[in-house]
């Protein structure tokens, strides 16, 4: 008797020690990251605005297929099915080692946030907008790339390369098929809620094979009355604009940039898939602007995916853009382009691919200057080659590569 008394004290001394530690949420944190190389020819090329006539050049090309970066991503349980989550991620040119963005290591994504799945998620930092984030699946860039794929001089956002500053931004659960998400990214200046900042609204609905996705988004010039976009460095806009390339060259002044885009995807089964998108994209003029009437440019595309084997990809696109009469210009821009991608993985985690693109130009635009400076339109594939597009009305590139995930 006295020994079965002592081994249940004993018993219960152990649950009341057990019961005096504190718990502990369960968190974790994951290191990742992506190393992008290959070789690339271009045609005809020349630096952004000028006008003299452009070189075939071979160069090394980094983070082609997928930019080259590292980064921390991870969560914390709350209780209740609620999570603390977080991001950082740095951009890195792996070519040269070079950081991607001047004095900001983690410019790619810095946020954090909490998520629910009965009440969603919301995160704030430098992020992807809602437009993005929910087009992004209807996007050409998936198979054909944004370096080569993305339609001329990624005219309506739906590459990778553009974040916000200073972004609040909600993403709902998805109910029937149904996920809605809008953000707003503050300006930051000083006597102004609406200069330097950014809003956008989005929704997708996939239900089994077919999928459709909607968005706006308004960016918004940190320069009273257009010109110098991002003259404020402290802004959302962090002194660059968002699509600067030989398409709109001539209207870097504007007041505000504004994006429609409707994108939509169908699986036919599981080696067949198609998808196709359309934009409306309009820079909006102000008092400093050096151009007067809103430029508008409508774009329509379609990528057709096909995976024969698991070890293979191929993607052939089309896309066309034309901009509205404006400014001057009778003979308004028109750009058509053609791609192609092909893919093949060595492993889980490493593969080996292959682009080719295309695209003619035709009629008019505005000069870097804009005032009515109007010049002959120039081919300027995808966004990997913005700054250094064709001097003439055509432009083709092949590349090779490989990339490795860990």
């Amino acid at each position: 008797m006295i020994k079965r008394t002592k081994r249940v004290e004993a018993v219960l001394c152990g649950v009341a020690m057990a019961a005096s530690v504190p718990a502990f949420a369960q968190s974790s944190v994951t290191l990742y990251g992506i190393v992008d190389n290959g070789i690339a020819y271009q045609s005809n090329s020349s630096s952004l605005g000028s006008t003299s006539g452009g070189k075939s050049v071979v160069k090394m090309t980094p983070g082609v297929w997928a930019g080259s970066r590292f980064g921390l991503k991870g969560g914390e349980d709350l209780g209740g099915n609620t999570k603390a989550i977080f991001q950082l991620e740095s951009g890195l040119n792996s070519a040269t080692g070079a950081q991607q963005y001047t004095n900001a290591m983690f410019g790619r994504q810095a946020w954090v946030g909490v998520t629910n799945p009965a009440y969603g998620t919301f995160t704030a930092g430098r992020q992807y907008a809602s437009y993005y984030q929910m087009l992004s699946s209807y996007s050409p860039t998936t198979w054909l790339t944004g370096f080569y794929g993305a339609h001329p001089g990624d005219i309506d956002g739906l590459d990778t390369i553009y974040r916000a500053n200073n972004t609040l931004e909600y993403t709902s659960p998805t109910l029937y098929g149904l996920t809605v998400s809008g953000s707003y990214s503050l300006g930051g200046v000083a006597g102004s809620v609406n200069r330097g900042s950014t809003w956008a609204t989005a929704a997708k609905y996939v239900m089994g094979p077919v999928g459709l996705a909607v968005g706006f988004s308004r960016i918004n010039n940190s320069t009273e009355g257009g010109g110098a976009w991002g003259a404020d460095s402290t802004t959302t806009n962090g002194g660059s604009q968002i699509g600067v390339s030989a398409l709109t060259n001539g209207y870097q002044t504007a007041q505000a940039q504004q994006r429609f885009a409707v994108g939509a995807g169908y699986t036919f089964n599981s080696a067949w898939d198609v998808t196709a998108t359309y934009s409306n994209v309009q820079y909006i003029p102000g008092s400093g602007s050096k151009f007067h009437d809103t430029a508008i440019f409508n774009t329509g595309g379609a990528v057709l995916h096909w995976k024969p084997l698991t070890t293979w990809d191929f993607g052939a696109g089309y896309s066309y853009t034309r901009a509205t009469r404006a400014n001057g210009i009778q003979s308004n821009a028109q750009y058509q382009q053609f791609n192609l991608s092909e893919y093949y993985s060595l492993s889980k985690r490493t593969g080996l691919y292959a682009l080719e693109a295309y695209q003619k130009a035709s009629g008019k635009t505005l000069g870097t200057n804009g005032a009515g400076q109007i010049i002959n339109a120039t081919a300027t594939l995808g966004d990997g080659f913005n700054t250094t597009p064709s001097s003439s009305a055509s432009q083709f590139a092949f590349g090779v590569g490989i990339v490795h995930r860990f």
